[in-house]
């Protein structure tokens, strides 16, 4: 066969005959690849990627010129100074890669494969490009993102080739820089524009968001906000720069800028941490451009550094918002344990979980960092809420996207939920309605991609958005609910299964993997080669789609029963069984395969990312009981996930588990089928897993799983798990660890004193740790549910009603559906504190879990058989010394490097209420076996005096627990054990147990009292 002879433009792109026709030979291609897409497939197949590359790395390494006007100056440049050829030839080869990737992702590992993605990203810089080669980099670089997007790849190469080299200080310098520009030139404005939108189509990982913030990239975008404010504000801006010197480097935003964009980068950035959010609130930009209050100017910009303060508010853009009713807005939530008073005391919760919260010096409670306090917020709260009343489309919707992330740190007044109420969650449900259209004067965007149509954004984040609202608050979740949300997700979940359209094709089909013109696809180079077609861009904003509807269809389930009513009553359930269907590994499905993408999508499966939400949605429904035991067993839940476990992502995996969590409790229909299918063997084989999520849940599915089972099952469960692997989990401590890194990190900065660091007990003696205040939400507790109904503590019940089934744990899934699987480590100081301090609650948590499971164990009609197993299997005195061990405070660092300071000598940490609290259930079941159990119990000397201060406990449920084992341990079984009872009475006189039972009549928890009426009267009739 004759090869093909090579075409007169590839031999002159090869081997130009001068700068001049190397232009027009460019020139030339880029005009028949413009729109034809065999003509790109047929020069791709032809190897003109390689001399593409070998012009734009020629032109970046030795071509650079250096622009050093700035800014305004800048457009200037452009406008006078006279192009090259060498110049020319790298604008149109940018053109004409820019064109291949807009083919889709199959163009994408060709472009790759030969080396165009750092001349691009060097093109960036604005003082070493001219303004016009600035613009087509980043229109080429967004073109590219996009294609990466589309592919069928979970784990595509090319999206971590193309996030490497952007995600480097030199590059990102370049987009700060790019941002920081403040001329009001229309090709100024667009760089932004598209600088902005290729940090929301890159950014994935938290490394990056917090290179992104590191690198000034946030600082810049929060000035360029900072423009609209100023615009916003009108004559007064002006006055303020006078006074502000920072002022007068805010330009003005013009009709030109693109609010929405800037909103959109910020708010990637800024998701899922507090820290990065405080740090964009405190920006200095904003110091210049918000009006302050003169009896504390500075009160906005921190936030958390005058808790103890009482000034009022004078924010003089609360004018810009209409005035809302006075009612009161739910006096009583506030005095729950979801919003307790600025130091409240008295009357502890047997709910709170404090030490799983954030704290300071200043003894702040979680959920009041999370709120707020009463008076401090940023002026940037009421500005993002007048841009919501006042924009439309898109920006509406990144305002809100922000304000929500804004609100969810804490940096908003908490009686601003009521005007959230009113104001935004209208307006965001009004968004997913199916006649929402967008208004004509709209101005359009300076990103063309097809994958960032305005309509196509609103209906992927405003369920998102919504979801992110309403998650932690029943009176926004009954706002959202009663505007019709509901009704309309259901809608669009089921819109997301209906038929693509016919003309969805992202390439022409052929029958054979023969390219045009002769050239074999098998026989071609890497740089000649397609990739794989990947996604049209209809079905990747279906998918979108359905990722962000499942995200707040479970925002919505997280509390009341009626709305999981709700859902379900609207026919969701069997698409959200559809949506649990991985998508095959051969991309041979409707959506990759363009000869079947007018299928149903219900046939092709779905991403890990949907995946991950409908195991969200899916754990949320299941917390009903009636929802349990009808609607998600008829439409076949169990068996899906049963899958899902297996599933090679392993954040499926633990996604997945969580659900089981809620399928294996003892009322569940589907308890005994996933039992039956080899569920046990499935969860031991996690637990064992390096993953501390994993291990979590799969501990937490094993402790509900052997609650009232029988004890061949129970045996079973340990043997498989394996006993020494059971005391490992139990006794190992990350916490002496994280608290010496935190200590000698204090000694560092050069602090002589004691560090507030992790382990740091309060006032009142309960252990504080500043580090998980930067960090989402795994540390924050929302017990709203507990309103709605009164459940009293039992002894043998290890699990409670369903719907008080953790919530911490159930945030946790939630947050995590939206991140990846694995992060890049960053170095420094703060990202090893942040790792010692997820360290030390991925180790209390699966710590509480272990101990749960060993009570669920010892419960039950077979308590006795159980408990006897147990000693046997841990050892009796193991077992004993474990509980012991952790109820002493732990003391650490008792030979400080600076032995001269007596301060740092020894420090002792209070053990965790969580862990706490599981031991004392453990020894109430001990207590509750046979006399035998009772005598062992009651020798243990050592183990008893660690529990008598914790009839002082702060939790009410602590020291009800210490009741029970008065009574059981005085409870007499016969009159062969009453001379035993009696001296167990005696023995637990003389460690003080009387005496404190004396002071909890007095209690103010009604269960409290009762069971020590219980236990006093036992040990009286024994005493006498």
């Amino acid at each position: 066969m004759t090869r093909p002879s090579t075409p007169p433009l590839l031999s002159e792109l090869r081997s130009p005959t001068s700068p001049a026709t190397q232009v027009a030979a460019l020139r030339a291609l880029k005009n028949e690849l413009v729109g034809h897409e065999q003509q790109k497939e047929m020069w791709v197949g032809r190897g003109v990627v390689a001399p593409l590359s070998r012009i734009l790395n020629t032109h970046y390494r030795g071509g650079k010129r250096r622009y050093r006007e700035a800014n305004g100056a800048l457009d200037r440049v452009g406008r006078t100074q006279t192009t090259t050829d060498e110049e020319e030839a790298r604008m149109q080869a940018i053109i004409i890669v820019g064109s291949l990737a807009n083919g889709g992702p199959a163009y994408i590992p060709p472009l790759s494969a030969g080396s165009v993605l750092p001349p691009l990203l060097s093109a960036l810089c604005p003082t070493e490009s001219s303004p016009r080669l600035v613009l087509a980099a980043l229109r080429s670089l967004n073109t590219v993102a996009d294609s990466v997007c589309l592919g069928c790849s979970d784990a595509d190469t090319s999206e971590g080739n193309l996030q490497k080299e952007l995600y480097t200080d030199h590059h990102l310098a370049s987009l700060s820089q790019v941002l920081e520009q403040s001329s009001v030139a229309l090709i100024t404005q667009q760089q932004i524009c598209l600088a902005a939108a290729l940090i929301v189509k890159t950014c994935k990982e938290e490394s990056q968001r917090k290179l992104l913030a590191s690198s000034g990239v946030l600082d810049a975008l929060a000035t360029r906000l900072a423009s609209f404010i100023v615009a916003t504000r009108g004559p007064t801006s002006a006055l303020d720069a006078q006074d502000d010197p920072a002022a007068a480097d805010i330009s003005v935003a013009t009709s030109r800028s693109r609010l929405s964009s800037i909103l959109q980068a910020i708010a990637t950035i800024i998701t899922n941490s507090k820290l990065r959010t405080i740090r964009f609130a405190c920006a200095s930009a904003f110091a210049s451009v918000f009006p302050r209050s003169e009896a504390d100017p500075y009160s906005w910009r921190a936030p958390y550094s005058r808790l103890s303060k009482r000034h009022p508010s004078t924010n003089s853009l609360d004018n810009l918002l209409p005035s809302l009713s006075s009612t009161p807005f739910r006096d009583g939530l506030s005095q729950t344990a979801n919003f307790p008073p600025l130091g409240a005391h008295g009357g502890w919760g047997s709910k709170q979980k404090s030490s799983r919260g954030f704290s300071s010096a200043l003894e702040i409670t979680p959920t009041e960092v999370f709120r707020g306090s009463e008076e401090d917020e940023t002026p940037l709260v009421t500005w993002l809420i007048h841009v919501i009343r006042a924009e439309s489309d898109v920006t509406r919707l990144m305002a809100a996207w922000v304000l929500t992330l804004l609100y969810r740190a804490g940096l908003a007044n908490r009686r601003r939920e009521a005007g959230l109420a009113f104001l935004l969650v209208p307006l965001l449900v009004r968004m997913l309605a199916s006649d929402y259209r967008l208004p004509l004067d709209t101005p359009p965007s300076y990103d063309n991609s097809a994958l960032h149509r305005p309509e196509w954004l609103i209906m992927e984040h405003a369920p998102t958005v919504l979801a992110m609202l309403v998650v932690d608050s029943i009176d926004l979740q009954r706002a959202a609910v009663d505007a019709g949300a509901i009704k309309r997700l259901s809608q669009l979940l089921k819109q997301s299964y209906d038929p693509l359209p016919s003309g969805s094709a992202s390439s022409i089909w052929k029958p054979t993997p023969q390219m045009s013109n002769g050239v074999d696809a098998t026989d071609s180079s890497s740089v000649s080669r397609l990739g794989v077609t990947g996604l049209s861009p209809e079905a990747y904003h279906v998918l979108q789609m359905r990722e962000s509807v499942l995200s707040a269809l479970a925002s919505m389930a997280t509390f009341k029963d009626e709305y999981r009513k709700a859902i379900i009553d609207n026919g969701v359930v069997p698409f959200v069984i559809h949506s649990l269907k991985p998508r095959a590994h051969e991309f041979t499905n409707a959506f990759c395969d363009t000869s079947v993408t007018s299928e149903k999508p219900s046939s092709m499966g779905n991403p890990t990312s949907v995946l991950l939400a409908a195991c969200g949605t899916a754990r949320a429904l299941s917390r009903s009981v009636s929802t349990l035991r009808t609607s998600l067993v008829d439409a076949g839940l169990a068996m899906p996930l049963y899958t899902l476990l297996k599933n090679r992502d392993i954040e499926v995996q633990v996604a997945a588990t969580a659900v089981v969590c809620n399928l294996v409790l003892e009322f569940s229909p589907m308890r005994e089928a996933i039992i039956e299918a080899g569920i046990l063997k499935v969860l031991c084989e996690h637990a064992h897993s390096l993953s501390a999520k994993l291990r979590l849940n799969s501990v937490w599915a094993l402790k509900h799983l052997v609650h009232t089972a029988n004890s061949s099952l129970k045996m079973k469960c340990l043997e498989e798990l394996g006993p020494g692997w059971l005391k490992q989990i139990i006794c190992n401590d990350a916490e002496e660890l994280a608290f010496s890194f935190g200590h000698r990190s204090g000694e560092r900065e050069g602090g002589g004193g004691t560090p507030i660091t992790m382990g740091t007990p309060n006032a009142a003696g309960e252990q504080v740790d500043l580090l998980n205040a930067v960090e989402e939400e795994l540390s924050e507790s929302s017990e709203a549910a507990d309103e709605e109904e009164d459940e009293e503590v039992h002894m043998v019940d290890s699990i409670g009603a369903l719907s008080k089934i953790d919530t911490v744990h159930n945030k946790r899934i939630f947050s995590a559906n939206s991140k990846s699987a694995t992060h890049k480590p960053m170095s420094g100081p703060e990202c090893d504190a942040e790792a010692a301090a997820q360290a030390r609650m991925d180790d209390i948590l699966v710590q509480e879990q272990g101990l749960n499971f060993i009570r669920n164990l010892i419960c039950g009609q077979d308590a006795t058989e159980m408990i006897d197993y147990i000693f046997r299997e841990l050892g009796q005195d193991k077992l004993f010394e474990i509980l012991a061990s952790k109820l002493r405070p732990r003391v650490v660092d008792a030979f400080s490097r600076d032995r001269r300071s007596a301060g740092n000598a020894v420090k002792h940490i209070p053990p965790q209420q969580e862990i706490v609290t599981s031991v004392c259930y453990i020894l109430v079941h001990l207590a509750a076996g046979s006399p035998r159990h009772r005598q062992l119990l009651i020798s243990q000397a050592e183990l008893l005096r660690l529990v008598v201060p914790l009839f002082s406990y702060h939790s009410a449920e602590v020291r009800t627990c210490c009741a029970w084992i008065v009574i059981n341990l005085t409870y007499t079984d016969d009159q062969s054990d009453k001379v035993h009872c009696k001296t167990r009475a005696y023995e637990l006189r003389k460690l003080g147990v009387y005496e404190k039972l004396e002071e909890l009549e007095s209690d103010p928890e009604l269960d409290v009292r009762e069971r020590t009426s219980t236990a006093i009267h036992q040990m009286k009739e024994l005493l006498r």
